[in-house]
């Protein structure tokens, strides 16, 4: 006979503990664990978001693909959802930190790149 999984935590839980991992569930259902799943909740397109960070479509789908990210695309395409993208360090015994100029654009890297685009429609 199969036993529930309600009647299993019953008898190796309080009533606390299983409280607090009803809590700890319901936390971890409200994150996103991939971008897809954030783009959606956002109910916005692939195309949208490719229009707002200048690229195609079908690249939205492989950034939405991949597991690591360069800082600066991450934040592009936050920013294309209409968010902003905030780096924190956390330390136990310590206040959190927020890393600012990371992953950003830079003025003189945008010169460049602006430059060399110039210089190979020549």
């Amino acid at each position: 006979m199969a036993i529930s999984a309600n009647d299993v935590f019953a008898e190796a839980m309080t009533p606390e503990m299983i409280e607090a991992s009803d809590l700890r569930a319901k936390e971890l259902l409200e994150e996103y664990d991939t971008l897809q799943k954030l783009r959606k909740a956002l109910d916005l397109t692939q195309e949208h978001v490719g229009q707002q960070m200048g690229t195609k479509q079908v690249s939205v789908a492989q950034l939405e693909k991949r597991s690591d990210y360069l800082l600066s695309t991450l934040r592009n395409y936050v920013e294309a959802l209409g968010g902003e993208l905030q780096l924190v360090v956390k330390f136990k015994g310590r206040a959190p930190v927020r890393l600012a100029g990371i992953g950003e654009k830079i003025f003189s890297e945008v010169q460049r790149r602006q430059n060399r685009s110039r210089g190979s429609a020549a």
